[in-house]
């Protein structure tokens, strides 16, 4: 067990409903991302232990937090930010994702350790 939680975000309807509206990949044959398409494949970001001890901790680090998970996110889809919502607010994001917390971490590559990769991560997480 490695001394992270992860927070995952699930999508929701309005943002899938973004995602097909904006997605000009597919376009050209007519066919949306589903539900479960969309939520097959989610990003894990680690947390401390101390920020996933609680229900009102896990939301403060979200509060904290929001505006970079939903960026990278939406970054995910469309790098174009003018394509973005113009407001990303807190509220915005409860609309568009559920946010699960899973509290334990069980590293099973043992012979491979984790490495900080400082250049590729997609932003600067507050505490």
């Amino acid at each position: 067990m490695i001394n992270r939680a992860a927070i995952i975000l699930k999508y929701k309807e309005p943002a899938i409903r973004w995602v097909n509206d904006s997605d000009l990949t597919d376009v050209i044959d007519n066919t949306e991302i589903t539900e479960e398409e969309i939520n097959n494949e989610r990003t894990v970001y680690l947390i401390s232990d101390e920020d996933a001890e609680t229900d009102e901790s896990v939301s403060q680090w979200v509060e904290l937090n929001y505006l970079n998970m939903f960026q990278n996110e939406l970054d995910s889809w469309i790098t174009d930010e003018s394509m973005w919502p113009q407001n990303l607010t807190l509220m915005l994001f409860y609309e568009w994702f559920d946010v699960e917390c899973h509290t334990m971490i069980v590293d099973t590559v043992s012979d491979d350790p984790i490495l900080d990769d400082e250049d590729d991560l997609p932003f600067e997480v507050l505490h």
